[in-house]
This record gives structure tokens, sequence and C-alpha cells, in this order.
């Protein structure tokens, strides 16, 4: 039976194994911190404990290849609770519950095969960190809106676990500095670190901006002026077309005010269209070559 094969007959028929959002002592030890609405009571975590530590240690002894490999599916599918749990711990973050769970049943399977039960330790307690690490991994790889630095994300997962430490001990929501004190780094880092929080899901522009109005966030968000821009350049150009000829500031205007086309400007003024052209190149040129010896003489005076 295949990893694969697993996944799909736990999704299919999910074992009856309570798990609802443990701590990670309770998870290191198969207890359950209540239990979850589609699962119910089956086998304590004492008698699931015991049965994945004989089907381990059958495993271990196993000189069948392919029977060591059915051993190590038993155990993954005992404990598959696990992962759903560790797996609902991250979600509502930007990344869907099914993608967690995927990441969280494979991470379980790396867990089976990486297990040496004669560590002396039992199989949960190394479980849970591999299974959280990989988790973690896919959020740092994968889960990133915006996505900092890699020692960012690392210090944000830090900052999270000494928040609820300091929120505990000071009876309030900790500072940045006493956060920074805590976890002996810089008070820049951490800030860094706090404004990064909220890219793995950023807000909708379609929500709405409070409880008691239609108008989303979106619709406070101010466009571009385009006035704005045309001021600014009539008063940069205003004194280069002043010192045009008066058949030069025509034909810009019935070019670029009024929308003529070449031929309609050379109607007008008794000349050919090509001529228009040529005038056309002429009088930008000029207007260019006045600016840029205006901003030579702005930047002059600026430094002198």
């Amino acid at each position: 039976m295949t990893s694969d094969t697993i996944l799909h007959d736990h999704k299919q028929n999910p074992p009856s194994e309570p798990f609802g959002q443990p701590g990670e002592d309770s998870l290191a030890q198969g207890q359950s911190a209540g239990p979850a609405p589609s699962r119910a009571l089956s086998i304590g975590r004492h008698e699931r404990a015991r049965r994945t530590a004989e089907l381990l240690r059958q495993a271990h002894d196993c000189v069948d290849e392919e029977r060591r490999h059915a051993l190590l599916d038993d155990v993954v599918v005992l404990n598959m609770g696990v992962a759903d749990a560790l797996a609902r711990r991250y979600r509502a973050r930007g990344i869907a519950l099914d993608d967690l769970e995927q990441v969280a049943y494979l991470a379980l399977v790396k867990a089976a095969r990486g297990y040496d039960d004669t560590a002396g330790h039992d199989f949960l307690s190394y479980a849970v960190p591999t299974i959280r690490g990989e988790l973690k991994r896919h959020f740092r790889d994968q889960g990133w809106t915006i996505r900092p630095t890699r020692r960012i994300q690392e210090l944000q997962a830090r900052i999270s676990a000494a928040e609820s430490e300091l929120s505990f001990a000071l009876g309030r929501s900790p500072r940045p500095s006493e956060i920074a004190t805590h976890l002996d780094e810089p008070v820049e880092d951490v800030r860094e670190a706090l404004s990064t929080d909220g890219c793995f899901s950023p807000t909708s522009l379609d929500q709405p901006a409070n409880v008691d109005t239609d108008t989303t966030i979106g619709d406070l968000i101010g466009a571009e002026d385009a006035a704005r821009n045309a001021v600014e350049a009539r008063v940069i150009l205003a004194p280069a077309v002043r010192r045009l000829g008066e058949r030069d500031r025509r034909i810009l205007m019935l070019r670029f005010i009024r929308g003529w086309t070449q031929q309609e400007i050379a109607s007008d003024i008794g000349v050919t269209q090509m001529q228009v052209s040529r005038l056309l190149t002429r009088i930008l040129g000029q207007l260019r070559n006045q600016l840029e010896d205006q901003d030579l003489a702005t930047s002059t005076l600026r430094s002198a």
C-alpha cells in the first residue's frame, strides 16, 4: 500500500480518532483536547500508543520489506488524528485546510519511516515536531502573499510564541520592546517582523470598511488624479511654449488640444501633410531642448 493510497482511504473513510486543537505537550503525549465533530471515540490514547509501539516493534524486526511497509502504513493510519490536529492549528492563514492536511499526512508518513524505536522515546514525541516542521516549511515556501526574508519569517514564529508567554506573565499584550528583550533581538527587527503579520492572508479590498456601512475598503482608496499631472505639465511647458512663434503655437494647439490630424492641420495653414510632420518634429525637439536647459539651470542654482 502506498502513502497516496493511505491518504485517499483516510479521506474517504476517516478514522474515528478524536483530536481538536491540543497544545504541543498534549499532542506529544497522544492526548485529545476535545472531540472533533466528525469523529467519535473508538480507542483511548493509551491503547493507541500501545498499538503504535507494537506495530513499530514488528516493523523494526520484520525482514520482509513489503510486510514492513504495510506495518508502517498501519502506524500512519492509526495516528492520522494527530496530523489533523496539527493542520487545523494553521487554518485560516491563507492556505486551504485540505492542503495543510496533505502536508501533515505526508510528514506523518515521513516520521513513521524515519522513527527509530530504539531511541528511547515514544513515536508521537518524534512525529509531532516532524509534522509541525513540515507545516511551517510549507508556509515558508508557499504561504506568503508578500514574501519577507527567511530571518523575518522565522522571527515572526518566535514572536508568536513569545507573545503568548508574555501576555500570560504581564496580564496584557506585550510591547515590541518587551518582546525584543525577551527574545534578545533588536527592537527594529521585531517591529519589522510584526509588520509582516497578515502577509499570509491579506485583507480583501471587498471587505466592508466597518459593520455599519456597505462601503468597502476598496471604495476608500483614492484614484490617481489625471488633472494634477496636467496642471504640472502646463506649469512646466507654458514658458517654453510662449517662446514659440505664432504658427508653431497654432500647430500645437490644433494637434494636441483640438486633436486634428496632420492632414487637417496642413489644409488649415496651407502646407502639405509631410511638412506638418516635419514641423511637429522640429517644434517638439525645440521644446524638449528648452526643458532640458531649464532642468540644467535649476540643478546649477540648487548646487550653487
